[in-house]
């Protein structure tokens, strides 16, 4: 392992400038598809902060009792697909509509919005047949008159996250695609520029582990090197963002930034095996 990393080094000093060339190259191709995921996971937490507004509302007829309306609560809070449900008096609901839609105010008159319950959904329950279906079964009390939830819109928000997802997906694995093209064209121009060294380490008895390790070694940290490279650009990418446009973009987690550098240090190592196991068969 020591000699293997003493050839990485020695590699680097006698082409510093290809060795600089690979990492740039990984991280604007990592950096191109970071740029893509950032775009991804902002349209994704839009989407989710709109599927929070999703919301179903029983309209309760007049003179209906306050204990018959609190057990329906009660009961519908219980369902596996709600996450809240509360009543709203008919004060409650004109206070509401009259700070809302102040230039209609004066339309809104005491005893004109009738009482209601309003439900809230867990995350994972917002697609039009769940929605659809706790309509049904709030809907089913006796002293419900009416059920609201925006059913075109509800369904509409649905198509528009799946359409979302289908080409996030195809568009992320075309820009992997030619993310890992690139940069096994690049680190195959490193093991070509050592092609001679590669064939008399062969000719002197050298195992294929022993010529290869080098090369898997300066491919893994070049790919890492790449990979936070990438992730630096694509962080300063958001914060311009945030200063041109004037709002907060949601940057990746943790965890996800973390993929990314190992996603690096894969792509790295394997292009580096790929290219030196084809310069081996060629020896």
């Amino acid at each position: 392992m020591k000699l293997a990393l003493r050839e990485v080094l020695l590699a680097v000093r006698r082409a510093p400038l290809l060795s600089a060339l690979g990492v740039i190259t990984i991280a604007f191709s990592l950096f191109a598809f970071g740029l893509f995921g950032l775009v991804a996971v902002n349209i994704r937490d839009a989407l989710r902060q709109v599927e929070s507004r999703v919301e179903i509302r029983a309209f309760i007829a007049d003179a209906t009792p306050i204990e018959a309306i609190v057990t329906a609560v009660g009961d519908i809070e219980e369902f596996p697909e709600v996450a809240q449900a509360g009543y709203v008096s008919p004060d409650s609901a004109l206070a509401t509509a009259r700070r809302e839609l102040g230039e209609f105010a004066d339309v809104f008159e005491p005893g004109v919005l009738p009482g209601s319950i309003e439900i809230r959904l867990k995350p994972g329950f917002r697609d039009p047949q769940s929605v659809k279906t706790v309509a049904a079964r709030a809907g089913a009390y006796s002293f419900v008159d009416d059920v609201r939830y925006g059913e075109d819109w509800v369904a509409k928000l649905y198509q528009i996250r799946t359409i979302a997802t289908i080409v996030g997906v195809v568009l992320g694995l075309a820009f992997a695609v030619v993310a890992v093209i690139i940069i096994g064209t690049t680190i195959r121009m490193s093991v070509l520029a050592r092609e001679r060294e590669i064939g008399i380490m062969r000719l002197v008895g050298a195992t294929d582990m022993f010529v290869r390790l080098p090369f898997l070694i300066d491919g893994f940290l070049k790919g890492v090197l790449g990979g936070f490279l990438a992730l630096a650009l694509t962080g300063l990418a958001s914060a311009l963002i945030d200063r041109a446009l004037g709002f907060q973009t949601v940057f990746f987690s943790p965890g996800i930034a973390a993929l990314g550098v190992l996603g690096g240090a894969l792509i790295g190592l394997a292009g580096s095996a790929v290219s030196v196991g084809r310069q081996l068969r060629r020896v």
